[in-house]
């Protein structure tokens, strides 16, 4: 009998993981609220670290906080697979989001442990820092330093909406390590997550294959009118920031529409100033967020729309600055891993497509150092980063067995 033909999780024992873990930072409705460097995320990160050392795991730890779990293969020094995602949360966020890739991850060495399988290569659970990005901007920060996008001390310079930095904050809560960040060497890295959307689910299938993620771009605007009096103010008379930036939501949505069907742009984040119900609206800031797996169309999309904001500001006779705030290009995951992944759903038997991932992942950084590959399962209504967020326990099981096998299969079993 080959020693990968029961190769399955334990069900049960992940699901209990899960729920454990969301104990720690509970939010309002049922779902968490563990932002990065928060003293519940420190919580989190003890729990994960007693889980990991009683599997039999060393636990190092980088200055940035990032967290890795080793369980020795055969060949120590080979290049070790890692495996993981991260802890932090929205701070309306659920309970799986992230988690699920991390203690995924942790039944994944659990599992080894039970049946006594020896993997040639080492394998690493890792907790990435700050992922979410919800207190300290960018997203996916520490691994972008890991993956060599940032530097170090700009990252730790980064301040959340109270002026506390991020580097502060990381000593405060202990879990700065003496590690340098991006030195440890990855023969690759497999992540685990919920889809974040509906395909999933809508089309009953088990497992995501993910073979792109999309590149974005993050754009902020301001529109600067004239403050006026919105009952004595003839509506010919007004330079009206507000009506400008209804007129770039509407852009914004039109453009998206036609690069369907993978393209998307939303206007999320708005400041509209002074923010009175009789004041015309003098200034309005707010965020573009568009999205494609291809770099062609996400050019396209930013050039449209940029042009398209220049004309709405001179017809409305406002003032316009667009600021890009975030960018990171498309990402083609490496055909090896994401072949070794539809591999493991096949082999399980579980109903897979190939999918483009919607939202950003530490994946696509270490994409750029390592290969890399990710497995979606579905969540219900596709709903994520809020807390009612949810995933059954038979999709949760599927995914990691997806995640054990290709894993296994990458790290090899010592002979």
């Amino acid at each position: 009998m080959s020693p990968t033909s029961n190769l399955q999780i334990d069900a049960d024992r992940l699901w209990d993981s899960l729920e454990e873990m969301a104990k720690i930072g509970p939010g309002v409705a049922g779902g968490n609220n563990r932002q990065t460097l928060t003293d519940a995320d420190g919580e989190g990160r003890h729990l994960f670290k007693r889980w990991c050392e009683a599997a039999g795991a060393t636990m190092g730890l980088d200055t940035m906080g990032n967290m890795f779990a080793r369980r020795e293969g055969a060949d120590p020094q080979a290049d070790p697979v890692y495996v993981g995602s991260h802890l932090d949360t929205q701070p309306t966020g659920g309970k799986y989001d992230g988690v699920l890739g991390v203690l995924g991850g942790l039944e994944l060495l659990r599992t080894l442990n039970d049946l006594n399988i020896r993997t040639r290569r080492p394998i690493v659970v890792v907790n990435w820092t700050n992922e979410e990005g919800t207190r300290f901007a960018p997203a996916m920060l520490a691994s972008g330093v890991f993956a060599g996008l940032h530097e170090e001390d700009w990252a730790k310079a980064r301040r959340d909406a109270s002026g506390k930095r991020f580097g502060d904050e990381l000593k405060r809560i202990g879990w700065e390590g003496e590690e340098p960040v991006g030195a440890r060497k990855i023969a690759a890295f497999f992540e685990l997550h919920i889809e974040q959307g509906p395909i999933l689910e809508d089309e009953g299938i088990d497992i995501g294959v993910v073979t792109h993620g999309q590149g974005l771009y993050w754009l902020e605007v301001t529109l600067t009118g004239k403050e006026s009096h919105t009952g004595s103010t003839p509506m010919w008379k007004r330079r009206n920031a507000g009506l400008g930036m209804a007129r770039v939501i509407e852009l914004v949505h039109e453009v998206a529409m036609d690069y369907q069907p993978n393209a998307v742009g939303t206007v999320g984040q708005m400041d509209v100033h002074p923010n009175s119900r009789n004041i015309i609206p003098g200034r309005c800031t707010f965020t573009i967020d568009i999205r494609s797996p291809d770099k062609a169309v996400l050019d396209e999309m930013r050039e449209r729309i940029e042009d398209g904001i220049d004309t709405i500001a001179e017809a409305l006779d406002v003032d316009v600055s667009v600021e890009e705030v975030g960018h990171f290009d498309p990402v083609t995951f490496d055909e090896t891993c994401v072949a070794a992944i539809r591999r493991a759903a096949e082999e399980l038997g579980y109903s897979h497509r190939d999918i483009v991932s919607g939202a950003g992942h530490d994946a696509c950084w270490i994409n750029r150092v390592a290969p890399t590959a990710m497995v979606m399962c579905p969540c219900v209504d596709g709903l994520s980063h809020n807390e009612a967020e949810a995933i059954t326990k038979e999709w949760a099981a599927a995914g990691a067995n997806v995640l054990l096998r290709a894993v296994v299969e990458t790290a090899g079993i010592e002979a």
